[in-house]
């Protein structure tokens, strides 16, 4: 494959340039796209800020991310967005494109300002980190996105039924003692929200799902031709709740982690596209408040430097399933133009080289934060290369690769 300016110049035998990259038993494939990214600025910047998120999405081999907008202030209005936008553009590592909030300030009491937002060309919106309680609110929402082409994503999780709580409601919970959040918290507003879009006929998303009865309500949904579109996390498609026996607080994120049916259920959602996307929800804290005891602990783990490896460890799709939801899939709901292109002659040169067989195991990270879940955990597959807009990201070293300049 030779990049020149940017795209895919021509794929083919006895082709040269002037850098060379070497992918012997490596598997090639668009940049990965990722819809769930915490940058944490403005207002975070102790756990991480767009620059830093930025080196490590291009670790994982990620050429584009939508960040959160759970920031401070949060992204609910046009300067704000058009700021993450400019330092994701100063960082140049990835596509940094701003999700905005639904309501003002996230605090779900009105909407925010989404008709200034779509018009300057934010597309996503979403209160991550809490649903919006209120279904009218909702329904408003929606109506407004439907008539632009926007999209309403959605963090399920009935807040009556989680308050206090700190994991999984199940077994585990119960023998630690520990308030848990019920499967029915995901499923109730999984539910709500679907039969709402299906009477304002907009898009509707939902984010990092994790139960088997909300896998269930997509499937039946998509059968009925509700616009509805799913995104699963790799901790939820490689953990279960077994693992927070011993108060661990590094595997204490929103939603928990499940039962082992619920990993399965998820598992077999993402391989028949009832979920659509793999999506890292990266969620830096700094050590002060992740390394605490369970209930005193921050929600929410890394996941840019390790999801493509999770998801080839846990799932073992084939090359171009594994594509399609680390990168064609997310770039096509996220309306990320520029990505998500399977490799051929003319398409920008966003991609990924992975290596499926590399055995390794997480120690230290380019993020800012290291509250990561797979920490000392042996994965499978690694990303030797990021290439964006034709420039090599991550990986490049002359002394490996062959050469060049």
């Amino acid at each position: 494959m030779l990049v020149e300016d940017g795209v895919v110049a021509a794929i083919g035998p006895d082709l040269a340039g002037s850098t060379v990259l070497s992918c012997e038993g490596c598997w090639v494939g668009p940049g990965f796209v990722d819809l769930h990214t915490h940058l944490r600025e403005p207002g975070q910047e102790w756990k991480e800020d767009v620059a830093s998120g930025s080196a490590a999405a291009a670790v994982g081999g990620y050429t584009a991310v939508m960040a959160m907008p759970n920031t401070d202030p949060a992204i609910d209005s046009v300067a704000v967005a058009e700021l993450v936008r400019s330092l994701g553009d100063q960082a140049g590592l990835v596509e940094v494109r701003p999700a905005g909030a639904i309501t003002a300030g996230r605090r779900g009491a009105r909407l925010a300002d989404l008709e200034g937002m779509l018009r300057a060309g934010v597309s996503w919106f979403t209160d991550d980190g809490d649903a919006v309680a209120d279904p009218a609110l909702v329904r408003n929402a929606l109506e407004v996105l439907s008539q632009r082409g926007g999209v309403l994503a959605e963090h399920a999780e009935e807040p009556s039924l989680t308050a206090g709580a700190h994991m999984h409601e199940g077994s585990v919970s119960s023998l630690l003692g520990v308030k848990g959040m019920p499967a029915s918290a995901e499923s109730a507003i999984v539910a709500r929200d679907i039969l709402i879009a299906a009477d304002t006929g907009a898009r509707l998303h939902i984010q990092h799902l994790s139960t088997e009865a909300a896998v269930e309500l997509v499937a039946a949904a998509k059968s009925r031709g509700i616009r509805v579109t799913a995104e699963v996390t790799p901790h939820h498609l490689a953990l279960d709740h077994t693992e927070l026996k011993e108060h661990a607080a590094r595997f204490k994120m929103k939603p928990p982690l499940r039962r082992r049916e619920d990993v399965e259920a998820v598992r077999g959602g993402l391989r028949d596209g009832t979920i659509d996307a793999v999506a890292t929800d990266h969620a830096p804290h700094a050590p002060p408040e992740a390394n605490r005891p369970l209930q005193d602990a921050t929600f929410g783990v890394i996941g840019l430097e390790t999801a493509a490896a999770v998801v080839n460890t846990a799932v073992e799709l084939k090359p171009r399933e594994f594509f399609d939801r680390l990168s064609v899939a997310p770039a096509r709901l996220g309306g990320f133009t520029h990505h998500g292109h399977w490799t051929e002659k003319g398409v920008f040169a966003n991609l990924a080289v992975f290596d499926p067989k590399k055995q390794w195991v997480p120690g230290s990270f380019v993020s800012r934060s290291s509250n990561s879940p797979f920490v000392g955990r042996p994965l499978r597959g690694k990303v030797r290369f990021t290439v964006y807009q034709g420039r090599v990201t991550h990986g490049f070293n002359p002394s490996v690769s062959g050469g060049g300049r």
